[in-house]
């Protein structure tokens, strides 16, 4: 290919695809999502610090049957069929209990390394699984609208030139609490897959897409590329192309960016193993993932997971024990891999959902969307235990037949940012509340 159609090629595709705002017929979604600001230098993590997992329980979890308050007989009244009887119920005090099938979060409790925060949740809740989602997402009050998520702006604010995989999301799409003004992490679904987009399958051996970002980065195509910029228009001056305003070296420092940690996690993935088994689950297959890339050493500051299935409206029972059995199970394999690989003091595991469930049951076996809920951190440096306050469930007390919350959720994250990822929280969570004492 000669000078002149290479940088014809180059130009048009920008013309075309960046700066006409549309990615689809050569990048992956994860490139659009791992634009790193131009002239930034990636600086190598550093493996002392600490990490954040966290595991989203979509679809709304049922709190009550969750962490069981098997002694209250409001409980028992309101849910006739559903309530967990004090006999099966695991008990962490005279009054509270775990879902029978929350064995392995039962063992990690025993252990010292499981805290349960009751009764989390904000003001005005609101009862739509995409808006409450965005809420904690977001971290925002109920009546304001945020575009940036939590961690989007922890990253922004707090890792400034980081490597792109400062947060990595197992899944095909990114979480809104990665968004942010300067977006930084990636998502994946299996390492094996995480590389440039296959357009031309008659480019050799390689996927086209991948051949033609790695072929952006070659020495010889920026020489040369400098060598025709010899001024032709007003647009292109001759000059350097290492100016922070050439939309060249933004696509160049981007395909180097996604590049390198494509390169990375594969290899990572490939050479880092589980210690542990883990259980036939989507869940765990999503957390042993985690688990290699950790013990590879990547730089990643926040993980994020998710299991689905939570939106119990009918026959929630057996649905709900096999939800909890695969997150506890999971769960339980994943601290003890991390232990094994000598990163247990290194790691927290929080778990998330938008809301809880109502107190009473409905007409069918389930349980309809609620608001406050309880929350699980695992981790060896965590404060233990029954933490916060248990939401009173008399009728009087209920509002409009959902618990108040006693923990703002926001309290949690301020306790993860200060104590855990060693970073002032007010800027971030635009919220002057108090943080909560997590560690």
């Amino acid at each position: 290919m000669n000078n002149h159609t290479t940088i014809k090629t180059r130009r048009e595709f920008l013309q075309g695809s960046l700066l006409g705002a549309s990615l689809s017929w050569t990048v992956p979604a994860f490139l659009s999502r791992t634009f790193t600001t131009l002239g930034s230098e990636q600086t190598a993590g550093n493996s002392g610090n600490n990490i954040l997992v966290l595991v989203q329980l979509a679809g709304g979890n049922d709190g009550l049957n969750t962490v069981v308050p098997f002694s209250d007989d409001h409980y028992i009244k309101a849910r006739p069929s559903l309530a967990i009887p004090a006999r099966d119920a695991l008990k962490v005090s005279d009054e509270i209990g775990l879902h029978p099938a929350l064995g392995g979060l039962r063992d990690l409790h025993d252990e010292g390394q499981l805290a349960i925060w009751q009764g989390v949740g904000y003001p005005n809740p609101n009862r739509s699984h995409f808006r409450s989602t965005e809420i904690w997402q977001t971290a925002s009050a109920s009546d304001i609208n945020e575009k940036h998520g939590w961690l989007g702006r922890y990253f922004d604010h707090a890792c400034a030139g980081a490597d792109p995989t400062v947060g990595i999301s197992v899944g095909r799409q990114s979480p809104q609490s990665f968004s942010g003004p300067r977006p930084l992490g990636v998502s994946l679904e299996q390492p094996e897959t995480y590389r440039f987009a296959d357009t031309d399958p008659a480019v050799g051996n390689m996927p086209s897409g991948e051949s033609f970002y790695r072929n952006l980065n070659r020495p010889s195509m920026m020489e040369d590329e400098m060598k025709t910029n010899v001024g032709g228009s007003i647009a292109a001056i001759a000059g350097s192309t290492n100016s922070i305003h050439h939309p060249l070296d933004f696509l160049e420092r981007t395909a180097l960016d996604a590049q390198v940690s494509s390169d990375r996690i594969r290899a990572i993935n490939k050479g880092s193993l589980n210690r542990v088994p883990y259980p036939a689950s989507a869940l765990s297959n999503q957390l042993q993932l985690v688990a290699r890339l950790i013990g590879g050493g990547l730089p990643t500051r926040a993980f994020y997971v998710s299991q689905g299935g939570y939106d119990t409206h009918t026959n929630q029972s057996a649905s709900h024990a096999r939800l909890l059995g695969e997150l506890a199970d999971g769960i339980k394999a994943f601290n003890k891999d991390i232990k094994a690989q000598g990163n247990s003091d290194r790691v927290l595991l929080m778990t998330f959902s938008e809301f809880g469930r109502r107190v009473k049951q409905n007409a069918n076996g389930g349980t309809d969307h609620g608001a406050a809920a309880p929350l699980f951190m695992v981790g060896s440096k965590i404060r233990k235990g029954l933490q916060g306050v248990a939401p009173n469930l008399a009728p009087t007390d209920l509002k409009n037949g959902d618990i108040k919350f006693t923990t703002d959720f926001r309290s949690i994250y301020a306790g993860v940012l200060e104590q855990w990822l060693g970073t002032k929280s007010n800027a971030i969570l635009k919220w002057s509340g108090t943080a909560a004492r997590i560690t």
